[in-house]
């Protein structure tokens, strides 16, 4: 086997190999620390940003929660003294038309009686005057009549203008005594319809009990319901509360997640973030038949066109997901290609048991490649011996250079 270079000067390209193998190791090494330290300070620069946020976010939370716990129990007061209100204004009503009704009833009963009452006097003091008048006259008659009996036969025409006058005076007495029968007729009827009217007042008395406690019945109607739609008010008030903590939570998590993304948006996303429509004019003016737009079609519509800058950033980013996943993958078939052409290069430079058992096509030994070569015909040689094996070596460096 004849080699082409000495030992000495391979042994000489290894160890000058090995020195620059140590050397980039070194230095692979030392831009690693360096790395480890600005990813350190990084980390804690980021831990004490992630601890001041959480702090005030923590503080706005607790003073939200203290701001709806102090809103819902003054609610709570405010219910609480409107039901209070509410039944004092019910016994109020109840109470005053309980007064205006004894007023009432007292003021119809005063009134029939006063009129009774004024009815009585003016009949007798009318019945006294009269009886006055007529006491007078007979005294007056009885006076003149003793006085001048002497002159009898003068005072006849007198006595005949007196009998005249009695005749008149008792036709008086007698328009008198029918007057005085008729206004005992209008008392009758004034009583009777007095009682009338008392029968009437019992009546509505009746009715007002009635709907005194129809009112009453519609009262604990009104106050059972209140109380139901309190304890509704209650269960729905806590089941929002839950619901606005997750709300909140998730809204807290999302705020994190967009904090903790932001960081990693590139100027051109900070300046535009939100690309433009990829829709052609032609994709755009395609309109919707108006048979299949419904209400509920549109209620969906208008529900997500809120959502529309979001599915935009969201369709971006996952463009750019499979992007680069794409590319990681071309990157780990190229660094699988490089790390094979590495290996090629490191089994070509380098001279060992392993590296002779192998088949390289660029390693050729007494100008013969190390492949397994297709049977050929012996030549014949005189005697029947076989031809001697013959090696050719290239260097490796020089087909690499050739190959690369």
């Amino acid at each position: 086997m004849r080699l082409r270079r000495s030992p000495s000067s391979l042994v000489k390209d290894l160890s000058e190999a090995e020195e620059q193998y140590a050397h980039a190791l070194r230095s692979h090494l030392h831009n690693i620390d360096q790395l480890l330290a600005l990813q350190r300070r990084r980390l804690s620069l980021l831990e004490e940003s992630y601890n001041v946020e959480l702090e005030a976010l923590t503080k706005e939370f607790e003073t939200e929660r203290k701001t709806i716990i102090d809103q819902h129990e003054k609610e709570i007061h405010y219910l609480q003294d409107v039901f209070v209100a509410m039944e004092q204004n019910c016994l109020d009503s109840e109470y005053e038309s309980k007064l205006e009704f004894q007023s009432m009833w007292e003021d119809l009963k005063n009134k029939n009686l006063e009129e009774k009452h004024f009815l009585r006097l003016q009949l007798e003091h009318t019945v006294e005057d009269l009886w006055r008048r007529f006491q007078d006259a007979l005294k007056n008659y009885t006076d003149a009549t003793e006085d001048r009996k002497i002159a009898f036969e003068t005072l006849k025409a007198k006595d005949e203008k007196s009998c005249k006058e009695i005749e008149a005076q008792m036709k008086k007495i007698q328009r008198l005594q029918d007057s005085i029968i008729i206004l005992k007729g209008k008392i009758m009827v004034h009583g009777r319809e007095s009682e009338e009217q008392n029968q009437d007042i019992r009546e509505d008395k009746e009715l007002v009990l009635v709907q005194l406690r129809k009112l009453k019945a519609q009262r604990t109607q009104a106050r059972g319901i209140s109380q139901e739609n309190l304890v509704k008010l209650t269960l729905e008030s806590n089941a929002t509360l839950k619901a606005l903590r997750k709300i909140v939570d998730k809204g807290e998590k999302v705020l994190k997640l967009a904090e903790i993304c932001r960081k990693f948006e590139t100027e051109e996303e900070k300046v535009l973030p939100f690309y433009s429509s990829v829709l052609t004019p032609e994709e755009q003016d395609i309109k919707i038949d108006p048979e299949e737009f419904t209400e509920e079609l549109g209620k969906v519509i208008m529900d997500y066109i809120g959502m529309e800058n979001f599915w935009k950033r969201y369709n971006k980013v996952k463009l750019e997901q499979l992007s680069l996943q794409h590319r990681r993958a071309q990157l780990l078939e190229i660094n699988e290609k490089l790390r094979e052409m590495l290996k090629q290069y490191l089994d070509g430079i380098s001279v060992s048991d392993e590296v002779l058992s192998q088949l390289s096509p660029r390693f050729i030994v007494n100008q013969s490649r190390n492949l397994p070569q297709p049977p050929s015909m012996p030549t014949a040689q005189p005697g029947g011996q076989k031809p001697p094996a013959t090696y050719n070596i290239i260097e490796a460096a020089h087909v690499i250079a050739h190959i690369l």
